[in-house]
């Protein structure tokens, strides 16, 4: 199926939010080809038998943040002319009452680009707060408390974009096991948030010629990566230009804390060469008989919503 062919959406299915730890295996796969160093301490985690899935329950709505555009790219490469590490994302969503695949399900993804900006408000500079950074790297683990504050200009709800430009965005859909595959790069980070990227998953709308129609949001969420591949990726052009401060895991104020349920991303790469590529995977759990749209998840007191 090429990208310009859409399929004809489903029905309705069950419902509650749950995340689930994925069991295939994966290798992963960079710009010369396969690599097969697992750079994951989370792969011992337990495992899905791949005809009784196994779910687990958690809360894993997250705020939208300010800078959501509605479905208007569908496609799955998403990386346009941004330079960064090679991401593959793979992801599987299933009904939480069933666990069964939900298909045709049309799935956001966006995140800023590797110094740290997101499309569409360019002009806002790094993380929507200022100008883009400028001046020496920073180097190693960062101290001190986490920002109470995040980057200007966010003001908590939705912003209109001020500029046309769509990378490091896209919307795709489910096929009939529930799998959808982006390629994009490994995302960079701005004050007060660790690196993430964004989600939401729609159901009961249109596929037609000129995109998603119609339907509603039944998860919103955020995906997460460990702070060693972090690391790695700050010794790597241009990550290693972004010179805003950097916040981590158990700093960030909106990711829940809690593992893969969380979203936190099981990854692969070649740990002596990150540049090379990472191929990411998880599987999450939505209830798609319910509307979880953000306006019924806030961060936690201390999280500012700018800064999501």
């Amino acid at each position: 199926m090429t990208d310009s062919q859409v399929p004809e959406n489903r029905g309705k299915l069950a419902r509650r939010t749950v995340l689930m730890a994925s069991g295939a295996a994966v290798t992963a796969v960079g710009v010369g080809g396969a690599l097969s160093v697992n750079a994951s301490a989370e792969e011992s985690a337990p495992k899905a038998h791949a005809s009784a899935e196994t779910c687990y329950t958690l809360t894993s709505e997250l705020v939208e943040g300010p800078y959501y555009i509605d479905a208007d790219k569908i496609r799955r490469d998403i990386t346009e002319d941004q330079e960064g590490i090679p991401l593959t994302l793979e992801l599987k969503v299933i009904d939480a009452d069933t666990c069964k695949p939900l298909r045709n399900a049309a799935v956001d993804i966006w995140h800023c680009s590797a110094t740290g900006v997101y499309s569409g408000y360019e002009s806002s500079g790094n993380g929507g707060g200022g100008p883009a950074p400028t001046g020496p790297p920073p180097s190693g683990t960062p101290t001190g408390e986490p920002p109470t504050g995040g980057p200007g200009g966010g003001g908590g709800g939705h912003q209109e974009p001020t500029d046309d430009d769509r990378f490091l965005r896209g919307t795709w859909h489910t096929d009939r096991h529930g799998h959808v595959t982006f390629k994009t790069i490994f995302p960079g980070w701005y004050q007060g948030r660790a690196v993430h990227i964004h989600t939401k998953v729609h159901v009961d709308g249109t596929w037609t010629d000129a995109g998603y129609e119609g339907g509603r949001t039944c998860h919103t969420g955020q995906f997460f990566f460990d702070e060693k591949s972090v690391l790695a990726s700050a010794e790597v052009a241009p990550y290693s230009t972004n010179t805003s401060t950097r916040t981590t895991l158990t700093e960030d104020t909106i990711y829940p804390q809690n593992g893969h349920t969380g979203g936190l991303l099981y990854l692969k790469y070649d740990k002596r060469n990150i540049a090379k590529g990472v191929r990411a995977h998880l599987t999450m759990g939505v209830a798609p008989d319910e509307t979880h749209d953000s306006s019924d998840t806030q961060p936690s007191p201390s999280a500012s919503p700018s800064a999501s």
